[in-house]
């Protein structure tokens, strides 16, 4: 939590989301229990899909754009000896009675699929082609080719844990389809391969193990809830902080460029950081170059006092 005041309270909350419910619909259920409009999440996961949904809280919102989109790690499980038009179980799933490789063969074939590869993303996706997702020409019985992307595989482990079907710990990179891994490894053994489970573990430096179910939630306090609230720049961890001295940081308030030189530091022109001054962090700044040379220009304002 970042500050004292209930209106100004804002920050980061990691929700462990439920089976069969929508990003949308936590983002709602999260409004009613915080009462504010003032939410957002950082990246969707599927319906089907449960675990760690990063959610924006009052001011923080407007930090979205600036959100980490990076690696992510899942643990997922594959069934064998299957296809299907979602490559996951909740699509038409078609048996294909071809026989399945012994775990030795699986292994191995999953070990392909690991590094920088090319993936072609699934139809059934909201990726846009014309305007339109890729999923809503899906459902009106259309499809459209796509280019394989690339895309990095960082590392998967994998083992039997059932008669065909395996668990998968994944962490990949933005923009990698789980269900197409599977898919993929499917295609590559010759048998097929669905997508039967899927669940987030972390995301852009947040685990699992940090985030909240809607029953503890709302079996709290109000201020119980607001004391879950991490601080906005925990999210941009990646971001140089810059600290600010009293009189740069007033000019940093309103809006005004920060020279490098005349605080010291040197960062290439385009670089973004987090400014903070003596309350904490409270805007983000790109560094541009001006006639008298390279300066901090605040960028977007999230917390709004001035020191």
């Amino acid at each position: 939590m970042q500050n004292t005041t209930k209106a100004e309270r804002f920050g980061v909350l990691l929700i462990d989301k439920p089976e069969n419910m929508t990003s949308h619909n936590a983002v709602n259920r999260v409004r009613r229990l915080f009462n504010t409009r003032e939410v957002g999440h950082t990246g969707t996961l599927d319906p089907n899909a449960t675990g760690l949904l990063i959610l924006l809280v009052g001011r923080a919102v407007k930090a979205s754009e600036y959100f980490c989109d990076g690696d992510k790690s899942y643990r997922a499980k594959m069934k064998l000896g299957c296809v299907s038009d979602t490559e996951d179980i909740w699509g038409e799933v078609q048996i294909t009675d071809a026989p399945i490789p012994d775990e030795g063969t699986v292994v191995n074939a999953a070990a392909r699929f690991t590094g920088d590869i090319m993936q072609v993303p699934p139809m059934y996706s909201a990726l846009k082609r014309d305007g339109q997702k890729l999923v809503d020409l899906a459902r009106s019985g259309k499809t459209v080719e796509r280019e394989a992307r690339p895309v990095c595989v960082h590392s998967l482990d994998i083992k039997a844990c059932g008669e065909g079907e395996y668990e998968l710990d994944v962490t990949c990179s933005k923009g990698t389809y789980i269900r197409t891994l599977c898919a993929d490894i499917g295609a590559y053994l010759g048998c097929g391969a669905v997508m039967s489970s899927l669940r987030r573990t972390a995301a852009c430096g947040f685990s699992l193990n940090e985030a909240h179910t809607f029953e503890e939630l709302e079996q709290m306090t109000e201020e119980e809830r607001y004391a879950l609230l991490l601080p906005t720049e925990s999210a941009f961890a990646e971001l140089p902080a810059v600290r600010l001295p009293d009189f740069f940081a007033t000019l940093a308030h309103r809006g005004n460029e920060v020279y490098q030189h005349k605080i010291g530091i040197e960062y290439a022109e385009g670089t973004r950081v987090r400014l903070f001054d003596k309350k904490g962090f409270f805007a983000f700044a790109e560094v541009r170059r001006f006639k008298d040379g390279t300066a901090l220009k605040p960028i977007k304002q999230i917390r709004l006092d001035e020191i």
